[in-house]
């Protein structure tokens, strides 16, 4: 028991420190924040007046033996009702102002964050559960850190303005009041901890089926063709009502705690009605007085409920706030180096390199020394996971070698700043990514030069990409949708080879990407590749006779080593060797 309490104080401050942390985003805007406040203020004051008038007029003008009318008591009431009038206009339209800009900054901060984020971060987390945390968890953020906060502040000053009239109208009956304050310390205090856990659990199942329909979205065809439907349907399924009865527990909750504030409310009430039945009270209570503090205290019953369901939203932010503050907290790349270049001459050596993606995994590349000489076309070949592609990300430094070091230039990569050695880097992927833009904006994309217009028509010439480009209506302004999906296989590799024209960068990182075209637009491709190729540091994992054979040097890796380097010619001529034998299995056929 002991050690339950322990991890509930724990949970406790932890979830106190998020909150804290989700509060300063809240005051970078305090202007409107307090105005807020101000504004909800005015709302329970002028709540707390209109309760408060209900005893002049009963006593004076309904009960009295010659009842007077004064313009004052009406002039008061009508203050009271414009006092909540633009009270509560000022403060739902503040708390939604600040809501949606908190919303637009922690998105912000994610999503720049996602972009220094390193590749490891990338592996270890779905996509789906990448977007859900900008899409769903910063809006349960936002609504726990305005919504809830402005919505608690109003209830609290509304509780605290009617409890305020019943101890000026009569402190005695308003001790039947106190009765409603340890029932919800006791059921705040019991139920918290199980709002936390259950708004937790329901934010990771938005990651889980975000990434489910991700899954079925981009495999489509595949599902259609293997009859996979019923099978990602049933999945589907039980996610659903996995999130289902997770929302029902929440509710039962929730709805247990509004349920014991109205039976406090209740009993409070019969106690009221009985002290003022008594003799003891028959005296001093008039009926206005009477009127007046039973009013409030059943007006105070609605804010009472709203604050335990505030605080499930409560529960809810801080839930969402610790995963978006757990990926704003994540190590960023190591960009601690100072030397800056404008271009390197292309020489690239790898000394004693060892690689593994965590501690005590099998290591994917295992003591591999290489060179690169300035202008020279490399082509890495071997059996799928052989660690071809860790090899190629070494130099770009997506991921940091766990032994030996990679150069350029004769200078470890670690000490050139990040920006600029990636500056000196094309890379062309096997999977083309292609952005929601024009043609021209993705052959510029990311450049400090701008958009060129000859330099941008020079580079898609290059890149064999004007025979298709001249053909659309819009030329280089024509846009290509998403993922460049109105344009075929080989139409998007050409534009990914004219980005690398573009950027003309002395080093190209190339996963040749071929195999999935037709003849013609493997021509198109082909011809492209060996323009961008001349005269610049190449490093190409080859899927194609034509890249191995014009390589300078062909290195073969097996299990993460270095099997065999030289020329295609010397390497096929070796008895036995690895590369005779995957020439045999994978390129003969297209000699």
């Amino acid at each position: 028991m002991q050690g339950y309490n322990t991890g509930m104080r724990e949970s406790n401050q932890h979830a106190v420190s998020v909150y804290r942390r989700l509060v300063d985003y809240v005051m970078v805007y305090r202007g409107v924040f307090f105005l807020s406040v101000l504004a909800v203020s005015l709302d329970a004051a002028g709540q707390g007046l209109f309760f408060y008038l209900l005893r002049p007029l009963i006593d004076e003008t309904i009960v009295a033996t010659n009842p007077v009318f004064d313009w004052w008591l009406p002039a008061l009431v009508m203050t009271a009702v414009v006092l909540r009038i633009f009270g509560n206009f000022g403060g739902v339209y503040g708390m939604e102002w600040v809501g949606r800009r908190l919303i637009s900054d922690m998105r912000s901060d994610v999503f720049d964050q996602y972009l220094r984020l390193p590749s490891q971060y990338f592996d270890q987390h779905s996509t789906g559960e990448m977007i859900s945390v900008v899409s769903y968890n910063a809006e349960q953020v936002a609504q726990g850190a305005t919504t809830a906060l402005i919505g608690a502040l109003r209830d609290v000053l509304t509780v605290t303005a009617l409890v305020t009239v019943m101890l000026i109208q009569s402190w005695r009956l308003t001790l039947a009041m106190l009765l409603l304050a340890p029932v919800i310390l006791v059921v705040v205090g019991v139920i918290s901890v199980r709002f936390r856990r259950l708004s937790r659990e329901i934010q990771d199942w938005m990651g889980d089926v975000t990434h489910l329909t991700e899954e079925s979205v981009r495999g489509h065809e595949i599902i259609k063709v293997y009859g996979g439907q019923t099978h990602e349907s049933e999945r589907f399924r039980n996610e659903s009502e996995a999130n289902r009865g997770l929302h029902l527990k929440l509710a039962i909750a929730q709805l247990i705690s509004s349920s014991m504030i109205q039976l406090a409310a209740g009993v409070a009430v019969v106690l009221l009605l009985a002290m003022a039945a008594s003799a003891w009270l028959q005296e001093a209570v008039s009926a206005g007085i009477f009127m007046s503090v039973l009013a409030a205290m059943v007006a105070c019953i609605p804010p009472l409920k709203r604050l335990t369901k505030l605080h499930v939203l409560i529960e809810k932010a801080v839930a969402a706030a610790r995963s978006i503050f757990d990926i704003l907290d994540a190590q960023p790349e190591n960009d601690f180096g100072r030397y800056v270049v404008e271009e390197v001459l292309g020489d690239v050596e790898f000394r004693h390199v060892s690689f593994q993606y965590g501690a005590g995994a099998k290591r994917v590349l295992d003591d591999v020394s290489l060179t690169l000489k300035q202008g020279s076309m490399t082509a890495l070949v071997g059996r799928s996971g052989s660690g071809k592609s860790t090899l190629l990300k070494l130099i770009p430094r997506f991921y940091e070698p766990t032994d030996g070091q990679v150069l350029i230039d004769q200078r470890p990569i670690g000490e050139y700043q990040l920006d600029s050695l990636r500056n000196q880097i094309a890379l062309v992927s096997q999977e083309v990514v292609l952005f929601n833009d024009t043609l021209a904006a993705n052959i510029a994309y990311g450049s400090h030069r701008g958009q060129d217009p000859e330099r941008l028509f020079k580079a898609a010439h290059d890149a064999c990409a004007m025979e298709f480009i001249d053909r659309l209506p819009d030329g280089l302004g024509t846009r290509v949708g998403p993922g460049g999906m109105t344009l075929s296989g080989g139409q998007q590799q050409r534009i990914a080879i004219a980005r690398a024209f573009y950027k003309d960068a002395p080093i190209v990182l190339l996963d040749e990407a071929t195999s999935g075209l037709d003849a013609e637009s493997e021509q198109w491709v082909q011809e492209a590749l060996s323009r961008l190729m001349a005269n610049r540091t190449c490093l190409v994992i080859a899927h194609q006779l034509a890249t191995v054979k014009k390589a300078d040097q062909v290195v073969v890796l097996d299990h993460g080593r270095i099997a065999e380097i030289g020329s295609h010619k010397q390497l096929i001529d070796l008895e036995d060797g690895v590369y005779r034998h995957l020439y045999h299995l994978q390129f003969a056929a297209h000699d």
